[in-house]
């Protein structure tokens, strides 16, 4: 038989086991992905810190809001996130590497920001790829030639991002302080564009020149006069108050902003599975949820905007806006055929009859 002293020692042991054992558990729960600990039954905890530039009212911003929601609820705790909008936490220029060394774990930056690290997302930017925002759904939907191009992009995945989703912000419109009823009216004026080679050539075709910046300087290089006008939806030109510093918009509905929500792979594959489901799930219902809010918000932004008295707001008649149309399709398109793929060009072409 063990006697009283050997009873203590293996007891001992037992308790020192034990207490390594939970130790390791701690610190695997601590070091996984954005960083947590065990939840509340026992699994691992994830942080997200997911960055944006534009405003909670946004689109976007309330698109971000109602996945933080969804995804807290849903994971039961397990999944954290931390919204960073306006800017505050990265800005244009610095927003993608953070996401590639997981600084934040999740973006949606506009097509054109991803100009040097995908360049066939520049689909996105062909003027008048859409002609109203009922369309957008159907073009985009991930089983689409433009949709493969977005959500199995290779680029991307070699550069460790994974696509989610695509948020929409609506339908652009042209902004200056001169009245724009023709490409003619453009000719001479600077527009600030994000960096994207079509929208340069986009304002090259109209007469135009173009200078990209960060779309926290729009404001200021506006009322300075840095640029002369800009091109947005109307949700943005009213949250950024850019319609104060612009005497005239023309309703041209002549581009699309469409926001790629991206996670870093290699955080999201740090994720159990079930967590990972959620994370898509969860994405997915907060792209549906944009969808119906943001052609409510660039309505109810053009009202602000008129009542401001500040802009004249000018609605192109169909021959007008076809004038546009017409200086830039399919120049432009078939102008990036190479860089955004001769197929898909081709195809988007055929369905729009050019």
């Amino acid at each position: 038989m063990m006697g009283r002293q050997g009873r203590r020692s293996a007891l001992a042991v037992l308790l020192l086991a034990g207490t390594i054992a939970l130790s390791a558990c701690g610190a695997r729960g601590a070091g996984a992905g954005g960083g947590g600990g065990d939840g509340a039954a026992g699994g691992e905890t994830f942080t997200i810190k997911l960055s944006h530039v534009v405003t909670p009212a946004t689109p976007k911003g309330q698109a971000a809001e109602k996945f933080k929601e969804v995804v807290e609820e849903r994971s039961g705790g397990r999944i954290t996130v931390e919204i960073y909008p306006n800017s505050e936490l990265y800005g244009d220029k610095d927003e993608l590497q953070a996401l590639q060394s997981n600084s934040v774990q999740m973006l949606a930056p506009a097509s054109a920001k991803f100009t040097t690290v995908a360049p066939a997302l520049q689909v996105l930017d062909l003027p008048f790829l859409f002609d109203t925002v009922e369309d957008i759904p159907d073009v985009v939907s991930p089983d689409s030639a433009a949709g493969r191009a977005i959500y199995e992009n290779e680029a991307l995945a070699a550069n460790n991002i994974k696509v989610l989703g695509l948020w929409d912000n609506g339908l652009k419109q042209l902004s200056s302080n001169t009245e724009m009823r023709t490409p003619a009216d453009l000719a001479g004026l600077s527009f600030r564009i994000q960096p994207s080679d079509v929208l340069r050539s986009q304002f090259e075709r109209w007469g135009a020149s173009s200078t990209p910046l960060a779309f926290a300087e729009v404001y200021n290089a506006l009322q300075q006069g840095v640029v002369d006008g800009q091109e947005n939806p109307y949700s943005n030109i009213e949250s950024q108050n850019m319609h104060t510093v612009q005497s005239h918009i023309t309703a041209s509905n002549h581009g699309y902003i469409g926001y790629v929500l991206v996670i870093n792979n290699e955080f999201f594959e740090s994720m159990p599975a079930d967590l990972q489901e959620i994370v898509q799930a969860s994405a997915d219902e907060a792209s549906t949820y944009n969808r119906e809010v943001a052609a409510q918000l660039n309505e109810e932004a053009r009202t602000t905007i008129e009542q401001a008295g500040t802009t004249t707001i000018l609605d192109l008649t169909d021959e007008e806006r076809q004038a546009f149309r017409d200086a830039v399709v399919p120049s432009v398109w078939q102008q990036y055929a190479d860089v955004i793929g001769p197929e898909l060009i081709d195809a988007l072409l055929a369905e729009q009859g050019a």
